[in-house]
């Protein structure tokens, strides 16, 4: 379960050159070749060099299809948090590193490459309602920048997590919009963390309906289309079939993206499987399994080996 302890507000393309092609007419320098005598003098223009098309955006590994042709191992949390997660615990390079060699951890039980990835925590669930009342902290674009910038120079998949509290999914996607046109970076809902206009956070469990996120995977899907990218990671956290109404209603159709459920749970290895098993019963066709384990919480940590051995192996881990 992605536990924000003490739930406290945080203070927080591809540049590719158009190679010009056209045919150089047999002429002097700067000058049209002198017809031939007797013949009508005639002026033919030089063809109109035409743009090389773009190399289309590819994943990290190459090609434009998430899975099955490579599975990613997460670093998660918030860059200036240790206490939300892993990934504040050091630098971005550093963060870099760390993510290569987890991932690197699992290549020896996949039998496709095994990508490192990020899982940033991009708004946080607040103890307080803040400034806009939606008990949500919104990190900015520049606040997440040297985390993701770090991650594409280095080729680690980023994938931004929402925690919105009484705001919606798609209103929150839309303020990274920026971050979100980057072909290597996706998208993690997180419904433990959506409130209703009573809620508030550590007192029950947040929920969202299958309708909202299938309004937030719609406005993705287009975003990837119109920029031409490859298809996007998109996570759907959960540990309780409360959390998300109506699933068997989500959208995993888009070819734009590619949906994995996250078991969220964490505990003892029966309560983790139990968890895991639970919520495979009337998953939606085309949504991947994700698995996710806790350094802390989770007693004890599945090694990489005891991660992979599950059925079926998840697509998509990630370390809290």
């Amino acid at each position: 379960m992605t536990r924000s302890p003490l739930l406290r507000p945080l203070v927080p393309a591809l540049c590719a050159a158009l190679l010009l092609t056209g045919c150089a007419r047999d002429a002097g320098p700067g000058s049209a070749a002198t017809p031939a005598a007797g013949t009508p003098s005639s002026t033919s223009p030089s063809p109109t060099p035409t743009p090389t098309p773009e190399e289309p955006a590819e994943l990290i590994g190459g090609g434009t299809e998430v899975f099955p042709d490579r599975r990613m191992v997460a670093l998660y949390g918030h860059p200036e948090s240790p206490g939300l997660g892993v990934l504040g615990e050091q630098d971005p390079q550093e963060s870099v590193l760390r993510a290569q060699e987890l991932a690197a951890q699992y290549e020896p039980f996949s039998d496709v490459p095994v990508v490192p990835a990020f899982e940033i925590i991009a708004t946080t669930a607040s103890a307080e309602p803040g400034e806009d009342g939606d008990y949500s902290r919104e990190s900015t674009v520049e606040d997440l920048r040297p985390y993701v910038e770090a991650a594409v120079e280095n080729d680690v998949y980023v994938v931004l997590d929402l925690q919105p509290g009484r705001q919606d999914f798609l209103s929150q996607a839309q303020q990274y919009q920026e971050l979100l046109e980057l072909p290597n970076v996706g998208l993690a809902l997180d419904p433990e963390w959506r409130l209703g206009p009573d809620q508030v956070h550590m007192v029950q469990i947040g929920s969202v309906d299958a309708a909202e996120i299938n309004a937030t995977t719609a406005w993705l899907a287009e975003l990837t289309r119109e920029n031409d990218l490859p298809q996007k990671v998109v996570v759907l956290h959960q540990f309780a079939e409360s959390m998300i109404t109506n699933r068997h209603l989500v959208d995993a159709t888009r070819p734009e993206l590619a949906l994995v459920l996250h078991a969220d749970g964490h505990g003892t290895p029966e309560l983790k499987m139990g968890t895991w098993e639970r919520l495979q019963q009337g998953l939606p066709e085309g949504i991947r399994m994700a698995w996710k384990n806790f350094y802390d919480e989770d007693t004890p940590t599945f090694t990489p080996e005891q991660t992979s051995a599950i059925e079926p192996q998840p697509w998509f881990v990630s370390y809290q």
